[in-house]
């Protein structure tokens, strides 16, 4: 199958895939909703523009996991006292992700691809890690079942190179099997000592 096919595949995928589970899963969504807006306030969705294909900006949603809590000089506090545990518990679910399969049917991500991350970083890659940009964003991708955010932000740019390279249907759904193989087990859903993610800063020598 040349690229070009699969891709059409791809997206036929995508769309089969994430329509089925937004219905099967809406009373879970439904659900999870409420809670956020208990827990955590309104509004329930976290909304951030983020790279899709070719760096071009879209809207990520996502449930809300953190408060907006600040300090007295008007700051966010750090993430680790904003993280509520029914924010802990989404994510190390990735059940906080759900409303990306709104992403997904609007053509923005795939299911499978290297996650999107923040806009600012686009400055900072190296021109080799911007090739993660020549494939949508995922849902999950190969840096994912692969060690998650346990790994370096260098690792983490390897494996979503490797995929851009080596992409293909079998290999989204080994990806997909693996993902909730990981779910189950939560590996790497933090970096050590970090209650998220640490900022990528950029490659020293860059």
């Amino acid at each position: 199958m040349n690229r070009q096919w699969g891709q059409v595949v791809k997206r036929l995928f995508d769309l089969l895939i994430a329509g089925i589970a937004l219905v099967v899963l809406s009373p879970l969504l439904l659900v999870l909703a409420v809670l956020v807006r208990l827990s955590v306030g309104s509004p329930t969705l976290f909304r951030q523009q983020r790279p899709e294909l070719h760096g071009r900006p879209f809207t990520l949603y996502k449930f809300r996991t953190m408060t907006n809590a600040r300090n007295a000089d008007g700051n966010l506090l750090p993430d680790a006292e904003r993280l509520t545990p029914l924010g802990g518990f989404l994510r190390s679910t990735s059940l906080d992700e759900l409303p990306e399969l709104i992403n997904v049917l609007r053509g923005e991500m795939s299911l499978v691809g290297p996650r999107p991350l923040l806009m600012r970083y686009l400055d900072r890659y190296t021109p080799e890690q911007a090739l993660r940009h020549e494939v949508k964003p995922g849902l999950t991708g190969w840096a994912q079942v692969n060690g998650r955010n346990a790994l370096t932000w260098e690792d983490r740019f390897d494996l979503d190179v490797w995929y851009v390279d080596n992409h293909s249907l079998w290999l989204d759904l080994r990806i997909i099997a693996l993902t909730a193989w990981k779910i189950l087990k939560r590996e790497g859903i933090s970096q050590p000592g970090q209650a998220t993610v640490e900022e990528f800063m950029g490659i020293s020598g860059n």
